[in-house]
């Protein structure tokens, strides 16, 4: 399939940036029969990022797989903040943590960090653990902190959870992309967002180390309400935004 082919199908589609895709496409593609498949999927309306089997985020080349969750470009603020929260040889927990993007990137900027992750979800365990595997990462399958080693209680330094914040009323409101071929679980944070978050709140104390830090992305609407389920935790809570990146991160320290 030539090319030009392929971008006009893709434009026709509604892909805004056709012609890159086009080429990630092609390179994604090992024979004639799977670059029409590929194309296919993305025509339907397939993330591209689950369609190659990559996304790039925070500089790295991160696997991903079909009906696992794709890393946000506004995560990067989180990663930022957790990776200047922790120092080599401490402990990071990533929780809910599709791909395991957030870990990886945080590992990469801070070497030498003992990682673990876990999800909810089969398909997102399967390739965290591709991904977190270089860097002797542990990805356990399970509902937040209840597949943990219990030896990591009370020793956790930074603690990650990128949870769904995403309103239940407001989830028909999302893209095609993301609420027909993602998780609905990694989407629907509850009546008003926040439903993972308080849950990952209250368990927050018993596994952090005394100093340790929660860090979780939310919207800006929901501010008050998150920085009272972290103070209700008994930890104290400070948010950090960036307009740029449209995004916004609420801490809580142990």
């Amino acid at each position: 399939m030539p090319e030009r082919e392929i971008v006009a199908r893709l434009r026709a589609a509604g892909c805004v940036f056709a012609e890159d895709e086009a080429r990630l496409l092609i390179g994604a593609a090992p024979d004639p029969e799977r670059l029409a498949e590929l194309v296919a999927e993305r025509v339907r309306g397939v993330p591209l990022e689950q369609v190659v089997g990559w996304a790039e985020f925070c500089g790295l080349r991160v696997a991903i797989g079909p009906g696992v969750f794709v890393p946000r470009h506004r995560t990067e603020l989180l990663v930022r903040l957790a990776a200047a929260a922790i120092r080599a040889d401490q402990v990071l927990v990533d929780l809910a943590c599709g791909s395991g993007a957030i870990a990886a990137a945080v590992a990469d900027r801070v070497p030498g960090l003992s990682v673990h992750a876990a999800d909810i979800e089969p398909a997102a365990v399967e390739v965290a653990r591709r991904n977190l595997a270089p860097i002797g990462g542990h990805v356990y399958r399970g509902d937040l902190f209840e597949p943990l080693p219990q030896t990591l209680r009370g020793r956790v330094d930074v603690l990650v959870a990128n949870v769904p914040y995403v309103p239940s009323g407001a989830v028909g409101l999302l893209p095609p992309e993301a609420r027909d071929y993602e998780p609905l679980r990694a989407l629907d944070g509850g009546a008003d967002g926040l439903d993972v978050l308080r849950r990952v709140a209250a368990g927050a104390p018993g596994w952090l180390r005394p100093g340790g830090t929660l860090l979780s992305e939310i919207g800006v609407d929901q501010i008050d309400s998150a920085k009272a389920a972290l103070s209700a935790a008994g930890l104290a809570p400070e948010v950090v935004s960036d307009d740029e990146l449209d995004a916004t991160v609420i801490l809580g320290r142990g």
